[in-house]
């Protein structure tokens, strides 16, 4: 892994494992639904200022829009509104550990739609940084519970998962156009917000909205930071590193979610979750080949 792929690989972990604390703010008040549209949306708006300002240009051909569009649904729109829905069932960590398992449908969708080959080590890898991300939120899988609302929010967050990984094999198509990573998410976040306003329409979500500092503040760094900033990355690790080593980060994003939570909610540390630190490190190191 070169100087540039590593910078875009720790950019988008490092930013995204911080999400999980921000996307607490946007649950309470406003439909999650709504709060989502809100992230889209802005992104979008964001993102196509960006192109008119740097003269970035924004045609696609009728097919490549398809293939974006088919990005923005599953990555930026039905993806996040699964994710949204299962923290109210879920804790977070749960969430986590079931989200990590985009690493094995990358792996997978890689073969069957761009028949990009099996590494065995990105599957070992893999596996080992999965049980490290168990051994690391044990305590919360003890907990849970095996109520209707808990087989709920696993459910929307293994759909979460699998949408999430059609989304980022349409991504790495779309990586290779040889076209500015800003104007794909600029459509590809558009579009996405499209498909959750016609979900919203026909579900009859309420538009509320939080006036509160924690609200407007989670939300401006989950548009900007957690969408234009961290899928910018992505997408470029995507394309450089292909959708099954890129999609580790997923199993890298609880493991620092767990050293943000040390530092700013107090978690304490035990033998068995500094064991499963160690195996996520070590199922890295494997994914990637080399330090």
């Amino acid at each position: 892994m070169n100087a540039t792929s590593a910078f875009l690989y720790v950019s988008t972990v490092l930013i995204w494992s911080s999400t999980w604390i921000a996307i607490t703010f946007q649950l309470g008040t406003v439909d999650p639904l709504a709060s989502v549209i809100y992230r889209m949306a802005l992104a979008s708006v964001l993102l196509f200022g960006l192109c008119k300002i740097r003269k970035i240009p924004l045609g696609l051909s009728a097919k490549d829009h398809r293939f974006i569009a088919l990005q923005g649904v599953c990555l930026f729109g039905l993806n996040y509104w699964a994710i949204y829905h299962s923290e109210l069932y879920l804790p977070s960590g749960i969430i986590a550990i079931i989200f990590s398992l985009i690493v094995f449908f990358n792996i997978i969708n890689g073969r069957i739609f761009l028949s990009r080959p099996i590494d065995i080590n990105s599957v070992i890898g893999g596996m080992i940084g999965l049980s490290g991300i168990c051994l690391l939120f044990y305590p919360e899988l003890t907990k849970l519970s095996s109520t209707g609302d808990a087989l709920k929010g696993f459910m929307l967050a293994f759909a979460a998962v699998f949408v999430a990984s059609l989304g980022n094999i349409a991504a790495t198509r779309n990586g290779l156009l040889g076209k500015s990573v800003w104007s794909i998410n600029a459509w590809g976040t558009l579009y996405g917000t499209l498909a959750l306003l016609i979900i919203a329409l026909l579900s009859g979500t309420e538009f509320s909205y939080d006036t509160s500092i924690q609200y407007m503040v989670s939300l401006f760094y989950l548009s900007v930071f957690g969408t234009i900033l961290a899928f910018g990355a992505y997408l470029k690790l995507l394309v450089i590193l292909g959708p099954e080593k890129a999609s580790y980060s997923g199993l890298l994003i609880p493991f620092f979610a767990i050293l943000l939570s040390t530092i700013f909610e107090d978690y304490q540390w035990t033998l068995m979750a500094a064991l499963g630190f160690i195996l996520v490190g070590t199922g890295n190191y494997l994914v990637m080949g080399e330090r």
